[in-house]
């Protein structure tokens, strides 16, 4: 049967176009119900007797018929298996897919988990429930029209059915068909067309064997907030914020919440560098951390300066009615700090308020339950585990269980009468401290894709027992008996590239780079290649790997371990003994690494001069000719930085730290490093030349001036000039920063250089200029990232532009469009800098599970000095953390003093602080104690604490018994507890 479905769509002109499309029904779509005696089903019965559900709403079997805004507001009850027999219709499943991909995500694993008897009915191809768009129809209303339908044609087929004396003589009651919806004129004209409805809440209160479920609805309101005063301005309509963008009136741009002063944050607009600042409960009108947010700038008069004041909110209870005396603290510290800001009217910034939400940016957040002082309450206070996130109220059950648990709580809704926006519990992750609950907080928290790998997925990978073939042998360079070999750092199973070095007959050196042909086992556009993009990279906690691609391709197939054949895409070059390059090729090749070696491992090969193999002397030709590309690197102005890195050793039972040390460098790491750059650059010259509109490439951008000040003020303190006018005079300058008494200064002047860059970020070529092109950082004029695709993406895509470029494999749409590119770049920069972000937290954490229950006196250098604090670096470690000097009770330090005489005086001129005769300056020696304070449970810290230069009153009082040092775990003693 065949019917027509006509619409008309304006033009760009003001044309209006008729468009008619065909739109075929069937009789023979099957309902899935084992009780149907009628349909015809071509698969397994989805909807079976054998799930009956006690309601207290509907005493009798039932199915249930879901509306789409009960499939987004209640996804968390629905992931919960507690409903079964539930049918999902396409009119329900496209509008969920065209609302929120996520949702619609997490709804279709649902969907295809066989035991939760969820069955997808193709209502809007069955004669029966297909419903035409009525003349001044709206599509909503539409949709709503033909849930109900579906529902009632449903309930009528099954009664139907269910209507033989085979079935009365079986004794079973009737099975009905109940629609959930959360639309109150829906629920209404469903009760008058006398189909069984109910709301999700009332559903899911109903369920008497499930309490629980309650806690994982969605409110969209408290019942005692209906009446309450409203608390924030009220947002303009979407219509209101449109008209004032067009008209210039209001701004667009990215919220950031401050971490410091929850009355603070700023919004990232184009037009204005710094952003603009926004200050006061009021102006900041509930905007969460990430939402695209309408901004009215207020008159340059009332613009006010950031503060610097760390302010934390104090606790606040469910059940608090807004408190005027809590309203003015916040308005008095406002005001001190705009008055600050008008004394300082040079500094003050561009500041507005927020008027309007142009888009949410809502997620899951970590945190935990906030005890509560009544007893018995369901209302709860939820405090983040991010300190950008404002607390959030919840409806739990089961507050007793959850203390001392990591929680995941999400957003449901930010009335006007409402301090704190409200939630609900979506599920717990485990106790608090234990290493598995915090690795899943830092996952969730940055926003790391980690969950195992789908069925669609895993289908894309090659089958077991995977072997090359003739065929693989004859589109490939043979490279097997070539001496390749791989360093890498110790533990490393995703082995990405590999290296060899030959002499050649005429004098000239072969050498080759050899990079895992990931692009072989992932084919554009597949399951597997959509969820790699989507994850970007692969993220290094500590002990903890989150691969991009399953584990068969990154720690076997792809990884070019010794001794097995592998794909590989080699990088050659014919380069003479200054390392000049002669000629270049590119191909796909099958190698067989002789050797995997740690940095280790290699560097002693190369020191050892008893060892004559062909592998340990193409070592040695490879570490010679990098020292001369290192050479000439930094002749041409690249830079040559620092951070403090550890590396910690783990316990394989308990995942416990044991050890903790700085990570050494050997010649070794930058052989390694130089040729990766080489090839890494070689590859973006040719593939920006063979497609000038698309080639993924990554540039560094140049710091702006200001960027350098924390540098330049620091160097001069101490005697030292340091010229940022570009790259290459400021190498020269670092370079010179040498002091003979304090060995460690180049290395720390080297890390506040580090911190003055900006982040180098892909992109695509066609988008910007070729001098914007430019890599600071390695003073190369154009770069990009080909040698480790088992771990980035970029790398994957660069190799399909490479392999197109060469013949050696065929290029596709997606490939060359622009614009489809860019939008990966941006999801690569963003998945980049959050695993970063992730790789640090994990660093933290485990600094936190090193210290606990000890004290250590270790040696550092004081890197800044501030108005009230030292920041200090411990080398040992590559630990930073912050000396207090207020002499009153702060608390900052973990530590409450009673005033005393100690007292710090701080010179802005030349940056110091002094205590009677001791002066502290950037980079001085001191000796401090370490220890870890856990008073605040959710967020733990480490606490310096000085013991040399010994200052009476403030610093750490000299043990009475000399022979007994501060207390430390050995390794020892960390198996015997165990």
């Amino acid at each position: 049967m065949q019917t027509l479905r006509e619409f008309t769509r304006k033009t760009k002109r003001g044309n209006i176009l008729k468009i008619v499309r065909e739109h075929y029904l069937r009789d023979d779509i099957g309902c899935g119900s084992d009780l149907c005696k009628y349909c015809f089903q071509n698969e397994v019965y989805q909807l079976t007797s054998k799930h009956e559900i006690a309601s207290s709403l509907f005493k009798f079997p039932h199915y249930l018929v879901l509306d789409t805004n009960v499939v987004l507001d209640q996804i968390d009850v629905l992931e919960e298996d507690v409903l079964h027999n539930v049918i999902v219709l396409t009119t329900v499943l496209n509008e969920v897919k065209h609302k929120s991909s996520s949702i619609y995500k997490r709804f279709n694993e649902i969907i295809h988990d066989r035991t939760r008897n969820f069955y997808v009915f193709v209502n809007e191809h069955h004669k029966d429930t297909y419903a035409d768009r009525d003349p001044g129809e709206t599509a909503n209303d539409r949709n709503d029209r033909a849930i109900r339908m579906a529902t009632k044609w449903y309930d009528t087929h099954l009664e139907t059915s269910q209507s033989s004396k085979e079935f009365e003589r079986s004794g079973m009651a009737n099975t009905r068909v109940v629609l959930l919806t959360d639309d109150a004129g829906n629920r209404a004209k469903a009760e008058a067309e006398g189909i069984l409805v109910a709301s999700a809440s009332e559903y899911v209160k109903s369920l008497e064997d499930f309490p629980l479920l309650l806690d994982k609805l969605s409110h969209k309101t408290f019942d005692n907030e209906k009446q309450a005063l409203p608390q924030y301005p009220a947002h303009l309509s979407m219509k209101q914020v449109l008209e004032g963008l067009r008209l210039k009136k209001l701004l667009q741009g990215s919220f950031q919440a401050s971490r410091e002063n929850y009355l603070e944050g700023s919004v990232n607009v184009e037009t204005y560098e710094k952003g603009i600042l926004i200050q006061g409960r009021e102006c900041l009108n509930r905007a969460v951390d990430g939402d695209l947010v309408a901004v009215e700038l207020l008159p340059e008069s009332e613009w006010s300066a950031p503060s610097e004041i760390v302010l934390e909110e104090k606790n606040v209870y469910a059940d608090d009615v807004p408190s005027e005396e809590r309203t003015e603290e916040e308005k008095d510290m406002l005001k001190q700090v705009q008055q600050a800001a008008a004394a300082a009217s040079a500094e003050r910034t561009p500041t507005g308020r927020i008027v309007g939400i142009v888009r949410r940016k809502w997620r899951q957040y970590c945190g935990i339950l906030q005890p509560s002082l009544i007893e018995n309450t369901n209302r709860h206070i939820f405090v983040p585990a991010d300190r950008k996130i404002p607390r959030i109220r919840i409806e739990t059950r089961q507050a007793a269980k959850l203390q001392n648990q990591r929680i995941i709580v999400t957003i449901d809704t930010w009335p006007r009468n409402s301090r704190y926006p409200q939630g609900h519990f979506v599920r717990s992750l485990g106790p608090l401290g234990d290493m598995a609950t915090e690795n899943e907080v830092i996952l969730l928290e940055h926003d790391v894709p980690h969950c195992k790998f789908s069925e669609e997925v895993l289908s894309f990978l090659p089958k077991l027992p995977w072997s090359i073939t003739a065929e693989d042998y004859a589109k490939r360079v043979d490279l097997r008996e070539l001496d390749i070999c791989s360093v890498d750092p110790p533990g490393c199973t995703d082995i990405d590239d590999a290296l060899h070095c030959r002499e050649l007959p005429n004098g000239n050196f072969e050498v080759g780079v050899h990079i895992a042909d990931v692009s072989h086992f992932i084919r554009p556009g597949n399951a597997l290649d959509k969820e790699a993009a989507a994850r970007g990279t692969t993220v290094y906690l500590v002990g903890k790997r989150i691969d991009m691609v399953p584990e068969l391709l990154s720690s076997n197939l792809c990884s070019l371990v010794g001794g097995v054949e592998r794909f590989a895409f080699s990088c050659v070059w014919e380069v003479d003994k200054e390392a000049n390059v002669i000629d270049k090729r590119f191909h796909k090749s099958v190698i067989k690494s002789k050797r995997a070696m740690t940095y280790e491992e290699a560097q002693v090969l190369i020191d050892d001069a008893t060892q004559q193999s062909e592998i340990a002397k193409s070592l040695r030709h490879l570490n010679r000719l990098a020292k001369i590309l290192k050479k000439r690197r930094m002749d041409n102005g690249a830079l040559v930085l620092a951070s403090p890195e550890i590396r910690f050793q783990v316990d394989s039972e308990t995942h416990e730290p044991l050890e903790v040390e700085a990570k050494q460098m050997r010649e070794t790491n930058s052989m390694v490093e130089e040729f990766m750059l080489l090839a890494n650059i070689t590859v973006a010259e040719h593939i920006a030349a063979e497609f000038t509109e698309c080639a993924v490439l990554r540039r560094h951008p140049k710091p702006p001036p200001t960027n350098f000040d924390p540098l330049v003020k620091a160097a001069r303190y101490q005697g030292f000039q340091v010229d940022t006018e570009t790259g290459l005079v400021l190498s020269h300058s670092l370079d010179k920063c040498v002091k003979e008494d304090n060995p460690y200064f180049n290395t720390m002047i080297r890390i506040l250089t580090t911190r003055c860059m900006m982040q180098a970020v892909y992109f695509i070529s066609g988008s910007l200029q070729k001098e914007e092109f430019f890599h600071y950082g390695l003073a190369a004029p154009i770069y990009t990232h080909f040698t480790s695709p088992i771990r980035r993406y970029s790398d994957i895509m660069v190799h399909r532009l490479l392999a197109a470029s060469i013949g050696a494999d065929s290029t596709y749409a997606q490939l060359l469009e622009r614009k489809s590119n860019e939008e990966l770049c941006h999801n690569l920069n963003y998945r980049h800098k959050m695993a970063q972000y992730a790789a640090r937290a994990s660093v933290g954490l485990n600094t936190h599970l090193f210290f606990r229950g000890k004290e250590e006196d270790e040696e550092g250098y004081v890197l800044f000095v501030r108005k009230n604090a030292l920041q200090v670096l411990i080398p040992k470690y590559g630990l930073e953390g912050t000396l207090y000097l207020k002499t009153d009770k702060d608390g900052k330090d973990g530590v409450e003093r009673t005033k005393s005489e100690v007292i710090f005086t701080f010179n802005e001129e030349d940056h110091t602080q002094r205590c009677g005769n001791v002066v502290f300056h950037s980079f001085d020696p001191v000796s401090v104690r370490l220890s870890l304070d856990s008073s605040n449970v959710q967020h733990e810290k480490l606490v310096f604490r000085l013991v040399k230069p010994y200052i009476k009153g403030f610093s750490v009082e000299p043990s009475t018994d000399a022979d007994i040092p501060p207390t430390k775990k050995t390794k020892k003693d960390t198996k015997k507890k165990n």
